[in-house]
C-alpha cells in the first residue's frame, strides 16, 4: 500500500514541475497580444491629448481615482499587459478595453482604428473628453458586445441605430452625454435589447413616453433614465422585476403616475423619483420594500399621510420625502430604523409634535424637518446622536422651549438651523468646534453673545438676527473666525466697541448684516477690506466712518442712523448706495459718477445742497434708482439721460428745483415711477410722458405746472399709469378727458388672479406720499394693485366726465377745491373699488346718486362745499358717514344732517319722467292755451285803449321775482367761502 502510494506521489511531483517548466517557457517565448490589435491600440491612443480637466467628474461621480492610463503603453511591450487592456487567454484577441477616467481629450472619428478591435466585449470610455464626438454606427461593428459605456464623455449629435444591433448588450451606459435619440430610436433599442441588465441613459433626451415593455425584462438588475424627457403616466400595475436594484427616474417633470407597486418577491435598493410629477398617496405596501436602502421622492406631488409601514424599512439608510404635500403628524416608526442615516421630511405640511423616536437613530446624520407646521420641543436623544452633523427644523414658526443642551454637545455637529420658531431663553456655549452653518434667527431667545462662538474656528455663515439678543459686542474678538463669509446679528439690541486695527480681521467675511441694533458713534472696524461686499449698517446711531476700506464692495446701506457731514464717498465697485434719513449736509461731489455700476442711489431725506451733478443723468447704463426727495437742492433737473438707461424710478420731491421737465426724459423707456412734487418747477403738463411704456406714478404737486392739459397726439397715452397726483398746481380748462379716457391700468384690475407685489426689486421698495382719505399718508411699499388720481387745488371746470365711471379699478379720486359744475356722474356707480371720493369745493349742483350706496369699499367721502340739494342717499357706507362729509350745501337734507326733509324722496327715475313730462307735454299744453288767451286779451286791450294796465302788472310782477332770487342767493351763500 505505501509503495503504490510512494509511486503515485512520485509520479505527481514530476508532472507538476512539466506543467510548471511547459508554462514559464510558453509565457516567456510567446507574446499572445496581436500585432494587428497593439497597433491599433496605439493608434488610437495618438489621436488623443492628455488632460486632466477631461477627467474632473470621475471622483464626484465615477467612484474612482482619475489617471492617464495610456501614458505606459509602449512599442514592442505586450499591449495584453498595459493597463486598461484585457485579452483572450486562448485566441490573444483583445476583449475588453477599459479607458475611464484616463484623462483622454479628443475626436473620435468614423475610421479610428478603435473600430479595428472586432473581438471586443466589453467597452468602457466614460469620464473622458471626446468633445465633437458622435455616438457612431462604427460601435455597431462590435457584435460580441455585451457592455459599453460611454458616459460622461461628452459625446453629441443623434445617437446612431446600429447601438439597437448590439443584441448581446448586458449592460449600456451613455449617461451624461449631449446625445438624443432618432425619433423612434429608444423604442427599438429597448425592442431588440432583451437581454439587458443594466441600461443607464441619464441626461439623454429621449423625449418619449415610458416603455411598458422594459417593465418586462425579468433580467433587469438597474435602470437610470433620470433627466430624458419622459412623459405620460408610468404604468399602474404590480411591478413584477425579481432583480431590479435600482430604479432612478428623476427629473422628468411630465411623468406622471402613482407610486410604483412592486411584488413582494423584489430586491430594491434604490428608489428615486425626485422632480417628477408623481402623486397620490404612499400605500401602505411599499413596507414589503425590505431591501430598500434609498428612498428618493423629492419635489413631487405626493400626499396624505406618511405611512406607519416605514418602520419595516429596516435597511434604509435614505429617506428623502421633502417637498411635497404630505400632512398629518409624523408617525412614530423610527425605532427600528437603526440604519438610517439622512432623514428629510421638509417642505410639507406636516404637523403635530417631533416624534420621540428619532431618539433611537444612533446613526443619523442629517435630520431635516424644516418649513412645516411643527410644534412643541424638541425631544431628546434616547442613545445619543454622536454621528449628527445637521439638524434643520427652521420655518416651522411653533416649536417653542428652550434649545436642547444636548444640541451644544455633538461632537461632528456642522449645520444647526432652527431659524423661524419661538425658542426662548438663552444661548448655550458650544462644546464643539466642528460647526459651520449656525442659523439660530426669527426666534425670542435673548441674554447675551455666546462666547463660544468666537472659537468655532470653522465656521462659516452665522445667522442670530430678530432676537432679543443684548450686551456689547467686542468686534477684536471675531478674529479667530476667518474662514466667516456671512454674518447677520440684525434685529437685536446689540453694541459694538471698535478699535482699530491697521490689518483686516475676517479675510473671507463677504456679507455683514448689523442693521436695527444700538451701535452709535464711529465705525471703525477694519474687516473684510479685499473681500466684503454686503454691508448694513441701518437703523443704528452712526455717526460717521474712520474710512470706507472696501475695495469689492456692492451694497452699503447706512440709512436711518446720525450720520453728519459730507457725503462719503462710496467705492466705485457699489451697486446699491443708501444714505437716506441721515443729517448729512454739503454738496453732491462730482466724483460720484466714477461709480459706474451704480444701480440704486437713494440720498433722500438729508439736508444737501447746491446743485444736482449733471454727470448723475449719463454717467452709467445700470442706475435703476434716483432717490433724492426732501433735500435742498436748487437750479434745474439735468437736461440730459443717457440712451439705452435703465432708469426705473426718479424722486426729487421736495427740493427748490426750477426750470422745465426735461425732454430728455422721453428717453428713459423704463421709467415706472416719476416724482417732481414740491419743487418750483414752472411748465405745462409734459404731455409728451405719455409715450413711455412703463410709467405707472407720475407726482407733480405743488409746483407752478400751469395751462391746459390739452390733448394728446398719442392714440392711447399714459398706458400703465395708475398713481396721477397732479394737486396744488395752476392747471385749468375742463378737466382731461383724453387721458382719463386711455388709463387703461385702471381699468379691470382682476386682484384674485393677480400675486401680491411691491413696486422695485428684491431689496429696493419705492416709496410715496398721497393724499387719500382725508390725510397724507406715506407709503413705504406702493402695492402693485394701488391707484388714485389727484385733481385737487386746480382751476379746472366744466362738468365731471362721464367717462371716470370706466376707471372701475380707482381706489382714491379727489377733484376738490376746483370751479367743477354740473351733477355728479352717475356712472360713479361702476367705481366699485372706491375707497376715498373728495368733490368738494367745487359748484356741483343737483343731487347726490343713490346709485353711490353700492359703493362698499368707500370709506371717505367729502361733498362738502357744492350746491348739491334734496335726500342724502341712506344704506351701506352712506350710513357711516358724518356731518363733515355734506356742510355747505343748504340744499340737502337727511341723514347725518339736522335738516329734515319735508316729503318723501322720488326715486330718480320717476324724477327723470316727471322732469320730462313737464318739458314735453305740460309745456305744450300751456303753450296752446296762452297762445288763445293771450290773442284774446290783446285784442280787448288794444280795443279799450288801456296798455298802462298790463304794464303795471307786468312790472309788479318782475319786482317780485327780483326779490325772490336776492333772498335765495343770500340763503345760499351762508357757509360757502
Amino acid at each position: 500500500m505505501s509503495k503504490h502510494l510512494l509511486l503515485c506521489f512520485l509520479f505527481f511531483l514530476s508532472f507538476s514541475q512539466f506543467l510548471l517548466s511547459s508554462c514559464f517557457s510558453f509565457s516567456n517565448s510567446t507574446k499572445i497580444c496581436h500585432h494587428g490589435q497593439a497597433l491599433a491600440l496605439l493608434q488610437f491612443k495618438q489621436s488623443f491629448s492628455i488632460n486632466n480637466f477631461s477627467s474632473r467628474y470621475c471622483d464626484e461621480y465615477g467612484g474612482t481615482t482619475s489617471y492617464p492610463k495610456t501614458e505606459y503603453w509602449k512599442e514592442g511591450s505586450d499591449c495584453c499587459s498595459w493597463d486598461g487592456v484585457t485579452c483572450d487567454l486562448v485566441t490573444g484577441h483583445v476583449i475588453e478595453l477599459d479607458l475611464s477616467c484616463s484623462w483622454l481629450s479628443g475626436t473620435i472619428h468614423s475610421n479610428s482604428t478603435l473600430f479595428l478591435l472586432p473581438h471586443l466585449q466589453s467597452l468602457n470610455l466614460a469620464f473622458n473628453n471626446f468633445s465633437g464626438s458622435s455616438v457612431l454606427d462604427g460601435f455597431g461593428r462590435f457584435s460580441s458586445l455585451t457592455h459599453l459605456n460611454l458616459s460622461y464623455s461628452s459625446f453629441s449629435g443623434r445617437i446612431s441605430p446600429e447601438i439597437s444591433h448590439l443584441s448581446s448588450l448586458v449592460s449600456l451606459g451613455l449617461s451624461g452625454n449631449y446625445v438624443e435619440f432618432a425619433p423612434h430610436g429608444f423604442d427599438s433599442l429597448v425592442q431588440n435589447l432583451t437581454k439587458l441588465q443594466k441600461l443607464h441613459l441619464s441626461g439623454i433626451s429621449i423625449s418619449s413616453v415610458f416603455p411598458n415593455s422594459l417593465l418586462n425584462r425579468s433580467s433587469l438588475i438597474s435602470l437610470h433614465l433620470s433627466y430624458c424627457g419622459l412623459h405620460g403616466r408610468f404604468p399602474d400595475h404590480e411591478i413584477h422585476l425579481p432583480k431590479l436594484e435600482l430604479l432612478y427616474l428623476y427629473g422628468n417633470q411630465h411623468l406622471s403616475g402613482n407610486f410604483p407597486r412592486f411584488s413582494e418577491n423584489n430586491s430594491l435598493i434604490d428608489l428615486a423619483l425626485s422632480s417628477t410629477n408623481f402623486s397620490g398617496e404612499l400605500p401602505a405596501s411599499m413596507g414589503n420594500l425590505k431591501s430598500l436602502q434609498i428612498l428618493f421622492l423629492p419635489n413631487c406631488r405626493f400626499s396624505g399621510s406618511i405611512p406607519a409601514s416605514l418602520e419595516n424599512l429596516t435597511q434604509i439608510t435614505l429617506l428623502n420625502l421633502g417637498r411635497n404635500h404630505f400632512s398629518g403628524k409624523i408617525p412614530n416608526v423610527f425605532h427600528n430604523l437603526r440604519n438610517l442615516k439622512i432623514l428629510n421630511l421638509a417642505s410639507n405640511n406636516l404637523s403635530g409634535q417631533i416624534p420621540p423616536s428619532i431618539g433611537n437613530l444612533t446613526n443619523l446624520h442629517d435630520l431635516d424637518f424644516s418649513d412645516n407646521q411643527l410644534e412643541g420641543v424638541i425631544p431628546s436623544p434616547v442613545n445619543g446622536f454622536s454621528s449628527l452633523s445637521s439638524v434643520v427644523l427652521g420655518y416651522n414658526y411653533l416649536l417653542n422651549g428652550t434649545i436642547p443642551s444636548w444640541l451644544y454637545t455633538l461632537p461632528s455637529l456642522v449645520v444647526l438651523d432652527l431659524s423661524q420658531n419661538k425658542f426662548t431663553g438663552c444661548i448655550g456655549e458650544f462644546q464643539f468646534h466642528s460647526l459651520k452653518t449656525i442659523d439660530l434667527s426669527m426666534n425670542e431667545l435673548h441674554g447675551s453673545f455666546p462666547s463660544s462662538i468666537f472659537e468655532l474656528v470653522n465656521l462659516t455663515t452665522l445667522y442670530l438676527s430678530s432676537n432679543n439678543l443684548s450686551g456689547i459686542l467686542e468686534a477684536s474678538k471675531f478674529e479667530k473666525l476667518r474662514n466667516l463669509y456671512d454674518l447677520d446679528l440684525s434685529n437685536n439690541m446689540l453694541s459694538l466697541t471698535m478699535t482699530v486695527h491697521s490689518n483686516s480681521m475676517l479675510p473671507n467675511i463677504e456679507s455683514i448684516d448689523l442693521s436695527n441694533n444700538n451701535i452709535s458713534g464711529i465705525f471703525s472696524w477694519n474687516v473684510g477690506k479685499d473681500t466684503l461686499s454686503y454691508l448694513n449698517l441701518s437703523y443704528n446711531s452712526i455717526s460717521g466712518f474712520e474710512m470706507l476700506p472696501w475695495s469689492n464692495m456692492n451694497t452699503l446701506d447706512l440709512h436711518s442712523n446720525l450720520l453728519q457731514g459730507p457725503l462719503p464717498t462710496p467705492p466705485n465697485s457699489i451697486f446699491f448706495f443708501s444714505v437716506s434719513h441721515n443729517k448729512l449736509t454739503g454738496e453732491i461731489s462730482p466724483l460720484i459718477c466714477k461709480a459706474s455700476f451704480m444701480i440704486v442711489l437713494d440720498l433722500s431725506n438729508n439736508n444737501f445742497g447746491g446743485m444736482i451733478p449733471h454727470c448723475l443723468g449719463n454717467f452709467g447704463k445700470d442706475l435703476s434708482v434716483w432717490n433724492l426727495r426732501r433735500n435742498q437742492f436748487h437750479g434745474t433737473i439735468p437736461q440730459t439721460f443717457l440712451k439705452g438707461n435703465s432708469i426705473r424710478t426718479l424722486d426729487f420731491n421736495g427740493n427748490q428745483l426750477e426750470g422745465l421737465v426735461p425732454r430728455s426724459l422721453i428717453i428713459c423707456t423704463k421709467l415706472e415711477v416719476l416724482d417732481l412734487g414740491n419743487n418750483k418747477i414752472n411748465d405745462t403738463f409734459p404731455h409728451w410722458l405719455g409715450a413711455l411704456p412703463k410709467l405707472q406714478v407720475l407726482v407733480l404737486r405743488s409746483n407752478h405746472f400751469h395751462g391746459h392739459i390739452g390733448f394728446s397726439k398719442l392714440k392711447s397715452p399714459f398706458m400703465s399709469l395708475r398713481i396721477i397726483d397732479l394737486a396744488h398746481n395752476d392747471f385749468e380748462g375742463n378737466l382731461p378727458e383724453m387721458y382719463l379716457r386711455s388709463l387703461k391700468a385702471i381699468m379691470n384690475i382682476d386682484e384674485g388672479n393677480m400675486t401680491r407685489r411691491y413696486m422695485g426689486d428684491y431689496y429696493y421698495h419705492d416709496s410715496t406720499v398721497v393724499t387719500t382719505k382725508g390725510s397724507e399718508i406715506k407709503f413705504e411699499k406702493i402695492l402693485s394693485t394701488f391707484t388714485t388720481i389727484d385733481l385737487s387745488c386746480n382751476k379746472f371746470q366744466g362738468e365731471i366726465l362721464e367717462c371716470i365711471g370706466n376707471l372701475n379699478s380707482l381706489r382714491g379720486l379727489n377733484l376738490s377745491h376746483n370751479y367743477l359744475t354740473g351733477r355728479i356722474p352717475l356712472s360713479f356707480r361702476n367705481l366699485n373699488m372706491l375707497e376715498s371720493l373728495d368733490l368738494s369745493s367745487n359748484k356741483l349742483s343737483g343731487r347726490i346718486p343713490q346709485e353711490l350706496t353700492s359703493l362698499t369699499f368707500l370709506e371717505v367721502l367729502n361733498l362738502s362745499q357744492n350746491h348739491l340739494t334734496r335726500f342724502i342717499p341712506r344704506g351701506n357706507q352712506f350710513e357711516t358717514f358724518g356731518n363733515d362729509s355734506y356742510y355747505g350745501n343748504s340744499g340737502l337734507c337727511g341723514f347725518p344732517l339736522s335738516k329734515i326733509c319735508t316729503t318723501d324722496e322720488p326715486s330718480q327715475e320717476i324724477e327723470v319722467e316727471f322732469e320730462s313730462r313737464f318739458d314735453c307735454k305740460i309745456i305744450l299744453k300751456g303753450y296752446g292755451c296762452g297762445l288763445i288767451i293771450g290773442l284774446s286779451l290783446g285784442c280787448f286791450i288794444f280795443l279799450s285803449g288801456k296798455p298802462e294796465w298790463l304794464v303795471w302788472i307786468i312790472d309788479k310782477n318782475i319786482h317780485k321775482k327780483i326779490v325772490r332770487n336776492k333772498r335765495s342767493t343770500r340763503r345760499q351763500g351762508v357757509g360757502i367761502s
